[in-house]
């Protein structure tokens, strides 16, 4: 088969898959939509163990209402649920999740989800078909219709989200000047060790974990994977943790690499939209 079937067929099947996505998601029936998502509340925080595996979490207690019964049902995040509860307060509102009539296939997410219609995967072949047109243009007409392509398109979609971006960073410089700030420990450094299939190297992931009380008596225990100098011998270190009043899961131990990174990131988004505007314009110049 030639590179224009293929491309065709290609386009064709992910079209395909994006149509039935889209219907289904507008008959209400997709997994997303047939996910029961509700809010539970943290009773108790489990300590974690020095040494012991990151895998699974923060390990809590978590108690919600069974929309089905109307009772409380008490569950844990022991084995794997979902995301990682990476920070946990007694009283601290997180998501759970589980298929229609599956209340024990339950799911863990650190905040409460709002309901989804399932568009991720439909959305997903649509983009893979528009790379489909792309190349096929180029293989049909001349190989500068790749650059206009790619670069036109995903320039405009960058410098539309330019503004949120630049919006974002002045917010959370906002929010890191107010931030409290408390003393903290490190109560345990988790070591996790994986092996690579292939070559047999061996990889040691370390995260340690802090806990802290805010001002208002909440006691936090979370991961800390930043700004922690030598992490694998941080335990017993104190600490001093810069936290949002609102939410102390939004914590750092250093503010002033969290504005640079911040930072970083705009600038990262400025230099891909001049690549991507230039990388267009360099196909017209070569088409004209």
């Amino acid at each position: 088969m030639e590179w224009a079937g293929f491309l065709e067929l290609w386009c064709a099947l992910w079209g395909v898959v994006a149509l039935v996505g889209f219907g289904m998601s507008l008959a209400g029936v997709t997994k997303a939509q047939r996910t029961v998502r509700l809010t539970g509340r943290i009773d108790q925080v489990r300590e974690p163990r020095h040494g012991g595996s990151r895998k699974g979490g923060i390990s809590v207690v978590v108690t919600y209402s069974d929309p089905a019964t109307g009772q409380q049902a008490t569950v844990t995040n022991d084995g794997e649920r979902g995301e990682m509860i990476t920070a946990a307060w007694e009283g601290r509102e997180v998501g759970i999740s589980h298929p229609r009539g599956r209340p024990h296939a339950y799911r863990f997410a650190n905040r409460p989800e709002e309901p989804s219609r399932g568009l991720g995967w439909p959305t997903f072949a649509l983009f893979l078909v528009y790379v489909g047109l792309v190349v096929l243009s180029a293989v049909h007409w001349a190989w500068p219709w790749a650059l206009i392509g790619f670069g036109g398109p995903l320039a405009l979609f960058a410098a539309a989200h330019l503004p949120a971006t630049i919006r974002a960073r002045n917010d959370h410089t906002a929010k890191l000047a107010s931030m409290e700030h408390t003393e903290g420990r490190v109560v345990a450094v988790l070591r996790d060790v994986s092996v690579d299939q292939d070559d047999g190297h061996t990889y040691t992931t370390i995260t340690p974990v802090v806990a802290f009380t805010t001002a208002e008596g909440t006691a936090v225990t979370a991961h800390c994977t930043s700004h922690l100098p030598d992490p694998a011998g941080a335990y017993g270190r104190e600490v001093t943790v810069h936290y949002t009043r609102a939410d102390p899961a939004d914590f750092t131990l250093d503010r002033a690499a969290e504005h640079r990174s911040r930072n970083q990131d705009v600038t990262f988004n400025v230099l891909t939209l001049a690549v991507l505007a230039a990388t267009g314009v360099a196909g017209v110049l070569l088409l004209f």
